[in-house]
């Protein structure tokens, strides 16, 4: 049995002890991971004591890991998911997902779902698992998701190149995708529902429209619970890597619930004629109270201004302008010891 500091134990036995909300919404929290035991990249890497001590903590506290397609079918038909149900998730299918999650996972008898780039592995490059490996995960039962031929930062346009190229070109890189993974791992895979993870967990509503069109249920990398109803064009996952993999932060994201939000003003992550953008969300009547709603931007608070006198509207807005790239507000609300929690993520062009 690992041994725990004693002041995190206390906190975590603490946290545990307050999880009793009355009746949760029926939710699933998702994770996700990228690389395994590789210290040359923190940022996309959780260490092997930090992986350990995550599935050790769900085994111990009474989660249900369950595959990725049955969360979102269940959510999809209306059909209830019980409380402490996660689903743990890899991007990118590099060889850390064989050699090291995958054992400790199979040991377990818990489900995993690898959205693969296809063009990394179809190239054979020594970081990424063989389609050879990939088909034997898939006999045990493992998952494979789309995650785009190229890798490439798909809501942006290339130099030069017009809509219609744009349109073209990221729908041929999704399309391909999904080919090779049905021609090297079977015509079933990932059909029921079909899985996309956006490449950086970067989108806009244009990329959104098209590959829900396509007919995929996608993913970014923001923070939140999934809850019916589900909006297929972006749901929600937490990163876990070496820099956010302590045990108590996993504690806390594996115990959220979604934040009951109705409505949210503008939907589009792309920052275009203000920055910083103006979010405005309208949420159950009921559920969050007022004063314990906190937001930030990427670290920082930024003040709630409450729009109306029952405080169910509200608007976050930075202070400073973003730099190109991404950037989050992450609004949270403690209640009997759980955390609502939502993000939304803003994308800069370069």
């Amino acid at each position: 049995m690992r041994t725990l500091a004693a002041g995190c134990l206390g906190l975590l036995l603490l946290m545990t002890a307050q999880i009793a909300v009355a009746t949760p919404p029926s939710h699933a929290v998702v994770f996700i991971y990228h690389r395994f035991g590789d210290p040359r990249y923190p940022s996309t890497n959780v260490r092997l004591d930090q992986f350990d001590a995550q599935l050790d903590w769900l085994a111990e506290n009474g989660y249900q890991v369950w595959s990725l397609p049955k969360i979102v079918s269940r959510l999809e038909q209306g059909k209830p998911i019980p409380d402490h149900v996660v689903a743990i998730t890899v991007d990118d299918a590099y060889q850390s997902v064989y050699d090291k999650a995958w054992p400790r996972m199979r040991a377990r008898g818990w489900p995993l779902t690898v959205f693969v780039s296809t063009g990394a592995v179809d190239a054979h490059l020594p970081d990424f698992m063989s389609w050879d490996e990939m088909r034997e995960m898939a006999r045990s039962g493992v998952t494979f998701g789309n995650h785009s031929v190229d890798h490439a930062h798909l809501a942006f346009h290339r130099p030069g190149e017009s809509d219609m190229q744009w349109a073209d070109r990221v729908r041929r890189d999704i399309l391909d995708a999904q080919t090779r993974l049905q021609r090297e791992l079977g015509p079933d895979t990932n059909t029921s529902p079909r899985l996309f993870a956006y490449p950086y967990g970067e989108y806009d509503s244009v990329l959104a429209q098209m590959v829900t069109g396509l007919g995929y249920t996608a993913f970014g990398q923001e923070s939140g619970a999934l809850a019916e109803p589900l909006d297929p064009r972006a749901l929600p996952r937490y990163p876990v890597n070496e820099h956010y993999g302590d045990l108590a932060t996993f504690a806390l994201k594996a115990a959220s619930l979604p934040m009951p939000v109705k409505t949210v003003t503008p939907w589009n992550p792309l920052v275009q004629d203000t920055n910083p953008p103006r979010m405005e969300v309208t949420l159950e009547a009921g559920k969050v109270p007022p004063e314990r709603l906190h937001c930030y931007l990427n670290g920082p608070a930024t003040p709630v201004v409450w729009l109306d006198e029952a405080r169910t509207r509200f608007a976050v807005q930075g202070s400073e302008p973003m730099s190109a790239g991404r950037a989050r507000y992450n609004c949270t609300a403690r209640v009997a010891g759980r955390y609502y929690w939502y993000s939304h993520m803003w994308l800069l062009p370069p």
